[in-house]
């Protein structure tokens, strides 16, 4: 991969993008066509995971400290983008082996690390064992057992069940109940080469059939007296539930790459057939409603991609907050690409549901694939849930105005380069609460001095200070919360939900702010596409209640994006803040770029 200039990380997954070569190529593993045919059948993707092992993508599963080429969390969410923006399927089954790894990349010692490390570089394939058939994500209930052998090892008896890669795996890392009692000091990890398994030990479950990614492994594995030594224990002996909850701090991260390539999939499919498909005498994307469709959800995939570029980046500068961050994002992302979708399923119409006549089927696949992003790695609940615990220190927090502003703005900032990750710093719980949401109060007085000095429309200020009091509000509601150990009650959901919002626009602001400078042209030019994306949270925040003149300005704002969303589509780049050049198509120069209708883009004078 030879990545070109710009943004680093986009460059590179560019570079990675255009390796794979055109997806419009019948004789290419990831034609659509081809893609239709596995998801029909069934079939496990095994050439597109292959060209995906030779293109170099798993040395990327592992840290640079670990013998890998992994440096930036940047890096790596954006490759797995490009590969989720061709298809989802693929992405998941090939990723599952960064998953199986970030166990022993958190809690493993150096000789653990660098074996695998070895092993994954060179095509392993890496599963991680931690639901079972009885209890789901109720990890506290796990039954499979790890029991002490006279050598010092352990005797595996049980089964994990749905786990992604569990046939195919040549390692798995496995969750296991080590002291009879359970409880949270009660469970282990321990990484098990299957290859060291005496025979008839161990049996692969059945694969289950599914909704959506047809074509993944997706089964399990029972354990019988299956005997691993004592080096397959990751850490401690009783650290099993600590190191997970601190390793799904990144997965949970990384889950939105899969998200943003499926929105701008989504959108690609559907802005193609606006500009070519005729309704009542004009172009489809003439009417004023279906731009309006495209436009909503462009604001809506940028707004998600700032909050994935920061909590990505914020990975290596406010580590000690992803317990915060890493439930917000992994809420929030495929929660509004799975809108995203349905919007994009209405503009198409009849055409969203066919499996062949349209666009090989690629829009109904993508629809049914993404609803997994949501329930794995944690529900939509379940991240939520983990917010709600934390309402006492993310309102303390607010309240104080407490950032870490050093690391905030190494995080926002994308032309520094981040430091390297310490998983030593994940904490379970963040005690100075949320420096993203906390900083929206400086960010909209940042904007109305902006704003005074003509720099940017007086319309972006008042937009930042409506959210910031409703911020405010949301965080005096948070403060008022009483936590209860259990029926946790329905209004504390939504309430973290809206928390979610506000930390959106908190992002987009400091995404803006800091990186402003360098980038003057297109949506960014006048704050353009910072305006959109918080007039579209603002519109989530409080539905159906804008004034009659909040909503008309929304419209303006909205309209005003389509031209740049177009340019993208036309020029083969990835619906982005930033350019972002994929892959070419050979008929690329023919495809329609816009209507009589659409205005061009005024140039700088």
């Amino acid at each position: 991969m030879r990545p070109a200039p710009g943004y680093p990380p986009y460059a590179l997954a560019g570079a990675f993008d255009r390796e794979l070569g055109d997806p419009d190529r019948t004789d290419l593993p990831f034609y659509p066509g081809r893609l239709r045919e596995l998801d029909a059948a069934e079939d496990f993707p095994a050439d597109q995971v292959r060209l995906l092992d030779v293109a170099g993508l798993p040395a990327y599963y592992v840290p640079a400290r670990h013998g890998g080429a992994l440096r930036s969390y940047e890096d790596l969410l954006h490759l797995v983008r490009v590969v989720a923006r061709r298809d989802l399927t693929v992405a998941i089954a090939h990723t599952k082996t960064y998953l199986g790894a970030v166990s022993t990349w958190v809690g493993g010692s150096a000789e653990q690390t660098r074996a695998l490390g070895e092993r994954v570089t060179a095509g392993a394939v890496v599963s991680w064992g931690l639901t079972e058939r009885e209890h789901g994500s109720d990890l506290l209930s796990g039954t499979l057992t790890a029991t002490r052998t006279p050598d010092g090892g352990y005797r595996l008896d049980g089964e994990k069940w749905l786990i992604n890669n569990a046939t195919r795996c040549d390692l798995i890392c496995v969750l296991a109940r080590t002291e009879p009692a359970g409880g949270t000091r009660g469970y282990s990890l321990l990484l098990v080469d299957r290859s060291t398994l005496a025979d008839g030990t161990h049996t692969p479950l059945s694969a289950a059939r599914t909704h959506g990614i047809r074509g993944a492994d997706i089964s399990g594995l029972s354990f019988t007296g299956a005997r691993v030594p004592a080096a397959a224990l990751l850490g401690a002996e009783g650290s099993g539930i600590e190191t997970v909850l601190r390793s799904l701090q990144i997965t949970r991260t990384l889950c939105a790459s899969l998200s943003l390539g499926a929105g701008d999939h989504a959108l690609r499919i559907a802005t193609g057939f606006g500009l070519e498909h005729r309704l009542y005498g004009k172009h489809l994307i003439d009417l004023p409603q279906a731009r309006r469709s495209l436009t909503e959800a462009y604001a809506d995939l940028l707004t998600a991609e700032a909050v994935t570029l920061l909590a990505a980046r914020g990975m290596h500068t406010l580590t000690e907050e992803m317990s915060v961050t890493s439930p917000t994002l992994k809420y929030l992302v495929p929660a509004t690409v799975d809108q995203l979708i349905t919007d994009m399923g209405q503009f198409l119409g009849a055409r969203s549901f066919l499996s062949e006549d349209f666009a090989h089927g690629a829009f109904a696949k993508l629809e049914r694939d993404h609803r997994i992003v949501g329930i794995f790695d944690g529900n939509s609940m379940v991240n939520l849930n983990a917010l709600i615990n934390q309402f006492g220190s993310l309102a303390r927090g607010y309240r104080a105005g407490r950032t870490e502003a050093e690391a905030l703005a190494a995080a926002a900032d994308l032309a520094l380069p981040v430091p390297e990750f310490d998983p030593v710093r994940l904490e379970l719980t963040s005690r100075g609460g949320n420096s993203v949401t906390a900083s929206l109060p400086a960010g909209a007085d940042a904007l109305r001095a902006l704003a005074d000095a003509g720099v940017v429309p007086a319309s972006l200020a008042d937009r930042a200070a409506r959210l910031r009091e409703v911020a405010d509000e949301t965080h005096e509601r948070m403060a008022a919360h009483r936590p209860t150990p259990r029926d946790v009650p329905a209004d504390a959901f939504d309430l973290a939900h809206r928390y979610t919002l506000c930390a959106a626009a908190a992002a987009c602001v400091q995404i803006y702010l800091h990186n402003r400078a360098a980038h003057t042209e297109g949506a960014w030019r006048d704050g353009l596409w910072l305006e959109a994306c918080l007039a579209r949270l603002a519109a989530r925040l409080a539905p159906g209640r804008l004034s009659a003149g909040d909503a008309g300005d929304e419209e303006a704002v909205l309209d005003d994006l389509l031209p740049h969303l177009l340019d993208q589509h036309a020029g083969g780049h990835m619906f982005s803040l930033l350019p972002f050049p994929l892959a070419p198509s050979p008929d690329h120069a023919d495809r329609p770029v816009r209507s009589a209708a659409v205005p061009q883009l005024q140039e700088t004078p």
